[in-house]
C-alpha cells in the first residue's frame, strides 16, 4: 500500500482511505489491485500481461490507452544510473503515467501548481495514474528494484519535458516506511 509523505508538513498517511482521497486532491489517481493472478513476479512479461489483460482491458477503455508492457528495473539493468538520472529531474509528459507495481518500491514526487510536493511511495499492488502535465520526478529505493505494467496512450510512449526548476535538488528520498529528507532539515515521521 502507498505510503503519503507531504514534508513540508512533516505529516504522513498511511491509511488507504486518507491516501486515495488525498491523492485524488491533488489530482492523483489511485487504486490497490489485490494481486489475484497466480503469475510469479519474475515470470516473462507476455505471461504478467496475458494475466493482468482483463484489468489492462478495462484500464485501456478508461483512459484511451493503447499499449501495456512490462518495466524490469534492477541494480543489473544496463545504463540505469543514466536511465535514472532521466526521471529524478522534475518534468512532466503529454500524456499519462500509468504504472501498476509489481514488485519493487520508488517514489513519485508530485509538484502541484498550489500546494506543497507530495511523496508517494508506491510497492506491489499499488496503481498510480500521474495526469499528463503534471510536474514529478520519480527515484527508485536504495534496493533500487521496481517491475511494473506500463500503460501508454501513444504507442511511442512519453517523453520527459524538463522544468528546470532543481527543485527536485530540495527532497532526497529515503524509503523506509517512506522517511523522508528535506535538504534543509530532517522529517522522519
Amino acid at each position: 500500500m502507498a505510503i503519503v509523505t507531504i514534508p513540508t508538513e512533516m505529516r504522513t498517511l498511511s491509511d488507504r482511505d486518507a491516501v486515495t482521497k488525498y491523492l485524488a486532491g491533488v489530482g492523483i489517481e489511485y487504486e490497490i489491485w489485490t494481486p489475484a493472478h497466480p503469475v510469479a513476479p519474475d515470470a516473462p512479461a507476455d505471461e504478467i500481461l496475458n494475466a493482468y489483460q482483463e484489468e489492462i482491458r478495462k484500464l485501456k477503455a478508461r483512459g484511451r490507452y493503447v499499449t501495456a508492457d512490462v518495466i524490469d528495473v534492477n541494480p543489473q539493468t544496463p545504463g540505469l544510473d543514466a536511465m535514472l538520472e532521466k526521471f529524478r529531474r522534475e518534468h512532466w509528459h503529454d500524456e499519462d503515467e500509468v504504472r501498476f507495481v509489481l514488485h519493487g518500491r520508488g517514489v513519485f514526487n508530485i509538484r502541484p501548481r498550489i500546494g506543497p510536493v507530495v511523496a508517494i511511495e508506491v510497492q506491489a499492488g499499488d496503481l498510480i495514474r500521474v495526469p499528463l502535465g503534471t510536474w514529478h520526478w520519480f527515484n527508485l529505493c536504495a534496493d533500487r528494484e521496481i517491475r511494473a505494467i506500463r500503460l501508454f496512450q501513444n504507442p511511442k510512449g512519453w517523453t520527459p519535458q524538463y522544468t528546470d526548476s532543481g527543485v527536485e535538488q530540495r527532497y532526497q528520498p529515503v524509503c523506509l516506511g517512506s522517511s523522508y529528507l528535506l535538504a534543509q532539515g530532517t522529517f522522519a515521521p
